[in-house]
């Protein structure tokens, strides 16, 4: 595997007294896209949200070699490590264009760059640059879902997290989707995915971390994985 951009070792999340993240190790390689699979309830989302120190959990995590700064929120973005979350996140009474703005609000005044930005976004997603001065709350689930991947990258990303993207869209536009975030690890950018639709997420993945009871039961390569069966396997020999 190539150099580790990403390597989370021993990480582990608690909600009060409940465990929800037994101690995970994973690697995600320089130009990887990595998907974590599991079942409702496997810990997934809770993974995410601890990389990132949004929620608290012991371990460690490194970003490029170095510790992520995962007690402030702004440094991680810094870092260049951002977060899609689940649900999208979006702020309804803002415009797409406001939206996206918000995406690049560390680079202040550097307009060129910001132009740069929004021209790569709406080249990935042509529907937002139609609907600049629309209100995100009136855009299909679909184009929600573009517009949160688009306020990401205005962020520029050097690592991608992405919580459930396709959740609550329909088959084609899921599969849209997650062609576009295809498109991205392509063209160099690292991606760990989170995704409940498994067959989706193992076209594009190299690798995929398997999640069951808040614990990584296997690590699998797409052609482990022939069928639901496969994965069932899995799940249910660790429950």
């Amino acid at each position: 595997m190539s150099e580790a951009v990403l390597e989370v070792q021993g990480l582990s999340a608690r909600y009060g007294n409940v465990c929800a993240l037994h101690p995970v190790d994973l690697t995600l390689g320089r130009g990887e896209l990595v998907a974590v699979l599991g079942p409702n309830g496997a810990g997934k989302s809770t993974l995410l949200r601890a990389i990132m120190g949004l929620t608290a959990g012991s371990g460690r995590v490194l970003f490029e070699g170095a510790p992520l700064a995962r007690n402030d929120a702004r440094a991680v973005t810094q870092q260049g490590v951002i977060l899609v979350p689940e649900g999208r996140g979006v702020f309804g009474p803002m415009t797409v264009r406001e939206n996206l703005d918000l995406g690049a609000y560390l680079l202040g005044n550097r307009a060129g760059e910001i132009a740069a930005r929004l021209e790569r976004v709406f080249a990935l997603f042509p529907r937002l640059k139609d609907r600049q001065t629309q209100l995100a709350g009136s855009l299909s689930g679909g184009e929600q879902q573009m517009l949160a991947i688009g306020r990401a990258m205005m962020a520029g990303p050097r690592l991608l997290l992405l919580d459930e993207p396709s959740l609550g869209l329909a088959p084609r536009l899921a599969a849209e989707i997650l062609e576009t975030l295809g498109d991205l690890n392509r063209g160099g950018l690292p991606i760990l995915l989170v995704e409940q639709r498994a067959p989706l997420a193992l076209k594009l993945a190299k690798r995929a971390y398997l999640l069951s009871v808040g614990r990584v039961v296997a690590e699998v390569t797409p052609d482990q994985i022939a069928s639901p069966h496969d994965l069932a396997r899995y799940y249910f020999a660790a429950a």
